[in-house]
């Protein structure tokens, strides 16, 4: 198991003081929104503090995802009068979580997400904005909203960041000629052959192209102006970010976690904590071995988004130490189209394409609602077996919808056919021989959708009955989500069970310790993000469900570790 595997190169014995390279009072390990936001949060309470990033680029999976930010009641909603009660998000929480996440820990979440943004706001490179209409991913539950909670950072020009950054990561969010796309204009510009807030939004990214070209900007927008705007406040805070330098060991002194071990410069240096050690270094998203152990069948291939230096280190060192792990065969699941270079590419809006089923590769049939969140869309796939999965639309859909990062109308390079990804033929009959699938099913299928096309609405599976299904349709149609398949050529397109990142790690406490299976914490040892269980169990509340808890309980970890340090009899809880 992996615990084994780690064996005692994560547990190093004692060091003294003097044998230090390096002290600090808090030492985060990874440069992702979690970590560096847990930084700013630590300078803001006295802690002279440490980052050390593996990679040599910084902000983790933040960088590469689509950089919302799900945190209720925060600043920038309030300011849009969107703030919210107490009780109302608690009871949202608590429906989705069904139980399995200790209600204190969803508390902290609750009651530390507003002042845990309110600190980034007095930052000035901190700044925010509400993705207003983009809903919570169960709108229809008690508490959730359909106007949505989610906030994204506002796009900035990444030549602020100077030498750093040509550490900032790429990511598939990056349009041509310098595009920048927030997640608001991708809802727009979606429809751009559809609406005329589509084709306003195509005129905006023109001038957005020709403006970057004639200032020559490099702007950001998405997952990449957040881990830059929060890296351009790292800075300013004078907190230090050691790049390509990895954790190998965790030192320990009477049961007391002291400080790590990393290689730098190629050789080992050893930094002391005196007050804590913040381990939000990711997930096991590209461990095969954990994968394997873990995940449940269908879903243990390595076709995820995160980071390439995810693979485990700070579960494994917590492991190492005794600490308690959950939600281990779970993840951040996301239906994904492997392009033939090997890149991962999410299917976010594209599953609320009218004109289009997405059918199991073993019977031909759907099997769930297409256009639900990603998470439970892909946990229906994986608790029936359904691997693979095919996508099939018609010419229509194809002329007027992007698809996996083509756009309406334009042609998939021939790779997508020669590598078996995608397939197109004259018929559903002829599409269903190419694929695999009896051709009697693909076209019953079809047919069967077609008649709740026309009724406007889907009995079966009730794609288009929520809000969020709704938000990626097209509002041209009586459903969002519905319209006829039945323009020759036909389109079956493979779709994977890919994910952001695993969902699985180290339980930790309300002030995020990290804990023991007896509950007992593992005193000066903290966690937040994909290294930890996610205080969403195994649901998702809306855009940024990841990136937002990761912010908040980095924040209370560097909290509570200064309280420590001033009292640490008395630092039971920071409120």
């Amino acid at each position: 198991m992996p615990g084994s595997t780690a064996g005692d190169g994560w547990l190093r014995g004692r060091i003294m003081s003097a044998d230090w390279d390096r002290e600090v009072d808090f030492l985060v390990v990874g440069s992702g929104g979690g970590g560096m936001a847990a930084a700013l949060a630590a300078v803001d309470v006295g802690l002279d503090t440490l980052i050390v990033e593996k990679s040599r680029h910084f902000g983790g999976t933040t960088a590469l995802s689509g950089g919302g930010i799900w945190v209720p009641d925060n600043p920038a909603l309030r300011r849009k009068g969107r703030g919210d009660d107490r009780e109302t998000i608690r009871t949202y929480l608590r429906r989705l979580t069904e139980g399995k996440v200790p209600e204190a820990r969803i508390d902290a979440f609750v009651d530390q997400g507003p002042p845990a943004l309110e600190l980034l706001e007095k930052n000035r490179w901190m700044r925010f904005a509400w993705v207003k209409g983009y809903p919570d991913y169960h709108p229809e539950v008690e508490g959730g909203s359909p106007l949505g909670r989610s906030i994204e950072a506002l796009p900035v020009d990444t030549r602020k960041l100077g030498e750093d950054e040509a550490t900032l990561p790429r990511n598939g969010l990056k349009g041509p000629l310098g595009l920048w796309i927030t997640a608001r204009n991708y809802h727009d510009l979606a429809m751009v052959k559809r609406t005329w807030r589509g084709r306003g939004a195509s005129v905006v990214a023109a001038w957005r192209v020709s403006t970057n070209l004639v200032r020559r900007r490099h702007m950001a927008a998405t997952g990449r102006a957040l881990v830059t705007r929060l890296r351009l406040a790292v800075r300013d805070a004078g907190v230090p970010l050691w790049l390509e330098t990895p954790m190998t060991e965790l030192v320990v002194e009477d049961g007391t976690v002291r400080g790590v071990v990393v290689e730098r410069d190629g050789r080992p240096t050893r930094i002391g904590a005196r007050h804590g050690v913040l381990l939000a270094s990711g997930g096991f998203d590209h461990n095969a071995e954990m994968r394997r152990e873990y995940l449940p069948e269908g879903g243990q291939a390595d076709v995820s988004g995160g980071a390439p230096g995810n693979t485990g280190e700070g579960i494994l060192a917590g492991r190492a130490l005794g600490a308690a792990v959950d939600l281990m065969d779970d993840a951040w699941w996301m239906p994904s189209v492997r392009h033939p270079s090997g890149a991962v590419i999410p299917l976010v809006s594209e599953r609320s394409i009218p004109r289009s089923v997405i059918v199991s590769g073993r019977t031909g049939e759907r099997f769930t609602n297409e256009a639900a969140p990603y998470v439970n869309f892909v946990h229906d796939q994986l608790d029936g077996g359904h691997v693979p999965l095919w996508f099939v639309m018609d010419a229509t859909a194809r002329a007027r919808y992007p698809f996996a990062q083509v756009l309406p109308g334009a042609e998939f390079h021939r790779s997508f056919y020669d590598g078996g990804v995608m397939y197109r033929a004259g018929t559903l009959e002829e599409l269903a021989g190419r694929i695999g699938v009896p051709a009697g099913a693909l076209t019953a299928t079809v047919e069967r959708f077609n008649r709740f096309a026309r009724d406007g609405k889907d009995t079966d599976f009730g794609r288009g009955d929520s809000a969020y299904d709704r938000y990626y349709g097209d509002p041209t149609l009586p459903n969002p989500t519905l319209d006829v398949i039945e323009k020759s050529p036909f389109y079956a397109i493979r779709v994977e069970a890919g994910d952001l990142g695993t969902k699985g790690g180290l339980v930790c406490d309300e002030n995020s310790r990290v804990l023991r299976p007896d509950g007992s914490a593992i005193e000066g040892l903290y966690g937040t993000g994909n290294t930890t269980a996610s205080v969403m169990g195994n649901d998702y509340p809306g855009p940024g469900g990841t990136i937002g808890p990761s912010i908040v309980f980095g924040y209370i970890a560097a909290r509570h570790a200064a309280a420590r340090a001033a009292a640490p009899a008395d630092s039971e809880r920071i409120a």
